[in-house]
């Protein structure tokens, strides 16, 4: 193999707060030879995700944090450029974590090869990949929800939340969206069929959402936490369920928030109404359920009955500002950057 460059964006310093470009930097780097086993890929489509703001920081968690000077993490869809691994063949293209960066060397075994053909390949990092996932693992393992029952999810617009709704549709229970903005509210409203969406900027979103559940919720779906979920506590029935997906909300929190501590009333609220709490991480279930997924999945796209949005951004060295936004709610659908054409 001749010599190969990869762009790379690296975690430049570990934010306090609320990340900034200053946390990243752009590298270029001569790639190693492969051995035996290894292939050499070339990202097609980087996916953009909000729990890389925790690997940003050197707090305890589930998975490790990326270290100053490494590549930012991240799964892609890449494209095989040359193969030293018996199964694998130049040109196949393969679900993999090789980060933010234009080029990889990776360990063959640690792919997954990909059906151009089955669907758009950049659904294998949203719909029909871990966001996708993540919603048909935490709702159906967690959440439970049964005909009737009443579903709320935040982030509804998202690749997440928009598969919870959906899904909780598809098992005959009724969805409640919040998400941002009037346009978002739409789209999750008439395009994805919720059967009502929130906007939680509106003043009176409170309000509003007690209106959208007039018999309570059963299952609500975290992925945000903050003032969403403080909207949410007071409409929850008798052993309603919590699956915790995420808390974008609080993930640039440098200290801890002022005003009284809440938790005893929490506590209190779990106790009393036998309510069921968990959190997860999507990877804990693939074993379980991850075969059903993909047949469930590609079924109900190819149904009409699982619908999904994209927002694609183009160049690698864009990542940075995209990622930022995402923190804000400034994408619309699931964030992907496409990093070099899928038709090589």
């Amino acid at each position: 193999m001749s010599a190969v460059t990869s762009t790379r964006i690296v975690l430049a310093s570990r934010p306090h707060g609320e990340p900034t470009a200053d946390n990243f930097r752009t590298e270029t780097v001569y790639l190693p030879a492969l051995q035996d086993g290894q292939v050499l890929l070339r990202t097609v489509y980087l996916s953009l995700d909000p729990y890389m703001r925790g690997r940003m920081s050197a707090a305890e968690s589930y998975a490790a944090s990326v270290e100053v000077g490494d590549v930012m993490v991240g799964a892609t869809v890449s494209q095989v450029v040359e193969s030293r691994h018996p199964r694998i063949e130049p040109g196949a293209y393969v679900l993999a974590y090789s980060g933010w960066q234009s080029h990889a060397v990776v360990d063959g075994d640690a792919v997954r090869i990909l059906d151009p053909d089955r669907a758009p390949l950049s659904t294998a990092v949203g719909v029909l990949g871990m966001p996708g996932f993540t919603a048909y693992s935490g709702l159906l393992k967690i959440g439970r929800p049964h005909p009737g029952e009443t579903v709320v999810v935040a982030a509804a617009s998202g690749p997440v939340g928009s598969a919870v709704g959906q899904i909780a549709k598809i098992h005959g229970a009724r969805a409640v969206g919040i998400a941002g903005g009037p346009d978002k509210c739409a789209y999750v409203r008439d395009e994805l069929g919720f059967d009502a969406a929130i906007d939680h900027r509106a003043p009176d979103f409170a309000e509003q959402l007690t209106a959208a559940v007039p018999g309570g919720i059963d299952v609500y779906f975290e992925n945000v936490g903050g003032a969403v979920t403080a909207a949410v506590l007071p409409l929850l029935n008798l052993y309603a369920r919590i699956p915790v997906c995420g808390l974008v909300a609080q993930y640039n929190a440098a200290a801890v928030p002022e005003g009284p501590d809440r938790l005893p009333g929490f506590m209190g609220l779990v106790l009393v109404k036998s309510l069921t709490v968990r959190g997860f991480i999507q990877s804990e279930f693939v074993r379980e359920m991850y075969a059903d997924f993909e047949r469930d999945a590609s079924r109900w796209i190819g149904e009409g009955r699982l619908k999904y949005r994209e927002d694609v951004v183009d160049g690698l060295e864009n990542a940075p500002t995209a990622f930022l936004g995402m923190l804000h709610g400034t994408n619309f659908g699931k964030l992907v950057v496409r990093v070099g054409p899928d038709d090589e």
